[in-house]
């Protein structure tokens, strides 16, 4: 995945950098292309044309006239709160947590809250927009912003997908089986968890991408580079051989697990059998409840 982004990252900057020189003026990207050039996952159900360059300006009259199908302009009128980020002399991108909330008419409210995940994540790995800051301290930040995000189409939106938004999340399949288990009414996990104590021979921390501490259970995600990778692979068997001798259950989910309403529900009664096995008290939901309605309470 990182070499995807990389990639795309820098594929996408190239063909921005050119459009810029056409136009002959430095030119602002928002939508998916900021997304692309900041390394940040597109969730693919993204109804925007990602292939398409999205430029963005403050007022229409300082929009560009693009004669060409490849670019299309928008306007977005907090551009001018933005703190926007300089790719070269020709590109720069909107700021994140903008580009976020302009992209909520595009994408379902699961898919927010991923790519709200995400962004969290890209913001924390760059030390240049992080800023000092620690994941739960960008995560605070990013929850004022959408409160106090000015009125528009997609607001509402915002504002429910914040209160699902969480640090510490490694991919957009982390996060969608995040949100599976709570449709199901499983108590929410802790996501990316340290275990105290437990090491690699390497001397770095094991870590559970979804965990129960209390009860010791975890729901790991491993994407197809945990089956193809013998060096990530070894290292998923050590880890978890390590922590089931010291009591821990851990299940793990795949693309397949996401795939289908009836994988899903099977998936989420596995891990809730395990956390009631340890006395963890929650009333599960056999059949998934929409994200929708659990965010409107």
């Amino acid at each position: 995945m990182g070499e995807s982004l990389a990639q795309r990252r820098r594929d996408v900057a190239q063909r921005c950098t050119e459009a810029a020189r056409r136009f002959r003026k430095r030119l602002m990207f928002g939508m998916t292309t900021s997304l692309a050039l900041q390394s940040v996952p597109i969730p693919a159900d993204c109804s925007l044309d990602t292939q398409v360059l999205h430029t963005v300006s403050s007022t229409k009259a300082k929009r560009i006239r693009p004669r060409s199908s490849s670019i299309h302009a928008h306007t977005w009128a907090a551009l001018i709160g933005a703190d926007n980020i300089r790719v070269n002399q020709w590109v720069h991108a909107l700021d994140l947590f903008h580009t976020w909330a302009q992209l909520a008419p595009y994408m379902p409210l699961p898919s927010l809250i991923a790519l709200g995940d995400a962004v969290i994540a890209a913001i924390g790995d760059n030390p240049g927009l992080a800023n000092d800051r620690d994941p739960l301290a960008i995560h605070t930040d990013f929850l004022r912003f959408a409160r106090t995000l000015p009125r528009f189409n997609g607001k509402s939106k915002c504002l429910r997908a914040s209160g699902f938004i969480r640090p510490n999340v490694d991919s957009l399949q982390e996060s969608a089986c995040r949100l599976m288990l709570l449709a199901h009414g499983i108590p929410e996990p802790v996501t990316n968890h340290t275990v105290p104590g437990m090491r690699f021979r390497s001397g770095a921390s094991m870590t559970l991408d979804l965990a129960w501490p209390d009860f010791r259970v975890a729901l790991e995600y491993d994407g197809d580079h945990h089956r193809t990778d013998k060096t990530q692979w070894r290292r998923d068997q050590e880890k978890r051989d390590r922590l089931r001798n010291d009591g821990w259950i851990i299940s793990t989910a795949t693309g397949a697990t996401l795939s289908s309403t009836s994988a899903r529900d099977d998936a989420a009664f596995a891990v809730a059998r395990q956390l009631a096995g340890r006395g963890a008290d929650f009333t599960f939901h056999v059949l998934e409840r929409p994200i929708e309605r659990l965010t409107a309470r």
